[in-house]
């Protein structure tokens, strides 16, 4: 019997020990990039998950990219992944996008956003998607939406100008949701008997947390978030249903139409993950920007000055002065498109972009296997000094002698390649605005909060609380913060 348990013991044991030796040493038909695999299952999960309170490039990919160079592999939440921080392999992941990579993202992510969202469709339907998106957020409708964009950012404004101070991330996300539920789904606060808006709070808290689902954590609340929400817009495409509006006014209409097109690929758990993504994009992201472009302008009188010359003299060269803000004036803001690629660089409010490889690739004697993650990282690209000298300084006229137009290799804070992020026109239309209405108008000063931490999404723990006042006719000097 001793003989008998000895030997199962020791099977046990080199089964173990074979199993680990096969998680840290993978198999590879080639080279794999050098690094880590960490401990069996949990990887280097914590310590991609830990808080960093700097602008800088995360301690994790800044530690690996120092001892493995800048490709390197590692294991995250169970899944071996390969690391980018190259420039040059980054941009070959995202041209070769359905030839030898494809859009993946980590179960706890598909979990959060839906497993029919549109992150996680590839070809005909990704595409089809795509043009349903740019019905509403392309330069065409942007332009007959300006108008209000300006008028809710005015009226924003007004109102927080009349607190004693206000959290401008809470603030002027409740502002960019409101007006996106409104287009999107004709949602009215103050007519609804739900908040929708409240079922996204824990939904935001856990989004970039560690993916354990059970009572108690950020990503239980996260999914329990999702699910809230979700019901609420199962209802309201129920309802809508059955009371047809004769007349379309907004997104939902226009999906309910290609719903009920009898020929349509469109299914309704599609469009209802559609419909969340699109909600949860339109306002977190932009709001982040927002709040990081007002807290380094506070810093830098210099920009600030610009920035606001550059806004007066549109108010001054206008021909009606009771008029709002023409898509010309708009495209005319060459400092502020400069100060928002500036904002982004340094905010990097996406922290990974994830991929799977279809094939076997191999990049600079290196081989990345056939259905390994990939993860591409604009952190390092955008703080790297070999791509932008004095990374760290807030620098909007590094952008005069650069290319704002879209993506490249050295620039992914709205993505690459044929997933170049659809709602880019209107985040730049969001922020320029607001930022045109503040600096023509207000001024304000900080009464506390402001500081950053990332973990890794970035994140105000302690908020951003300002004190926004109207602008006198006093002098200039009097009126910078």
């Amino acid at each position: 019997m001793w003989h008998v348990s000895l030997c199962i013991a020791a099977t046990i044991m080199v089964s173990f020990t074979h199993w680990v030796y096969r998680w840290r040493n993978p198999r590879c038909n080639g080279n794999l990039p050098p690094g880590s695999m960490g401990w069996p299952l949990l990887g280097e999960t914590l310590h991609f998950f830990a808080p960093n309170p700097t602008w800088d490039t995360p301690p994790f990919l800044k530690h690996r990219i120092k001892r493995y160079g800048s490709v390197f592999r590692t294991s995250l939440v169970g899944r071996p992944v390969i690391v980018s921080t190259d420039s040059d392999l980054n941009y070959m992941i995202f041209q070769q996008e359905g030839q030898l990579f494809q859009s993946w993202y980590p179960d706890s992510f598909t979990e959060v956003f839906g497993r029919q969202n549109v992150g996680s469709l590839h070809g005909y339907m990704y595409k089809y998607l795509k043009n349903m998106v740019l019905y509403l957020f392309g330069p065409e409708s942007l332009k007959k939406m300006l108008h209000e964009v300006e008028s809710v950012a005015a009226t924003a404004l007004e109102k927080w100008a009349g607190q004693e101070s206000v959290e401008l991330k809470e603030a002027t996300a409740n502002m960019i949701f409101d007006l996106t539920a409104k287009k999107l789904i004709s949602y009215d606060p103050e007519k609804s008997s739900e908040n929708l808006r409240e079922s996204f709070v824990d939904f935001i808290k856990g989004l970039i947390s560690f993916p354990l689902d059970i009572p108690g954590t950020a990503y239980h609340k996260c999914l329990q978030g999702r699910k809230k929400a979700m019901k609420m817009l199962k209802n309201m495409l129920e309802d809508r249903r059955a009371n047809p509006r004769k007349v379309k006014t907004d997104f939902f209409d226009y999906v309910l139409e290609e719903l009920d097109r009898g020929d349509s690929i469109l299914t309704e758990a599609i469009a209802l993950d559609l419909m969340f993504v699109l909600l949860f994009a339109s306002f977190e992201t932009t709001s982040l920007a927002i709040t990081v472009a007002v807290k380094l302008l506070r810093d830098n009188p210099r920009a600030l000055q610009e920035l606001t010359e550059e806004h007066e003299n549109i108010l001054r060269n206008r021909e009606n002065k009771e008029s709002g803000l023409t898509w010309k004036e708009y495209k005319s803001m060459a400092f502020t498109f400069q100060l928002i690629n500036e904002t982004v660089r340094l905010a990097n409010i996406v922290p990974g972009v994830f991929r799977k490889a279809l094939k076997d690739v191999k990049f600079k004697g290196y081989t990345i296997p056939a259905g390994w993650a990939v993860m591409v990282c604009p952190p390092a690209v955008h703080l790297n000094p070999v791509n932008y000298k004095d990374p760290l300084e807030f620098n909007p006229w590094r952008w005069e002698r650069m290319d704002q137009k879209g993506a490249s290799k050295n620039f992914m804070a709205f993505g690459g390649g044929m997933r170049f992020c659809v709602g880019t026109d209107f985040t730049k239309v969001q922020m320029a605005v607001f930022l045109h209405c503040l600096v023509t108008k207000y001024r304000w000063q900080t009464v506390r909060g402001g500081e950053i931490v990332r973990t890794p999404g970035l994140q105000f723990p302690n908020g951003f609380h300002v004190k926004i006042t109207e602008r006198q006719t006093e002098s200039k000097s009097n009126t910078r913060i």
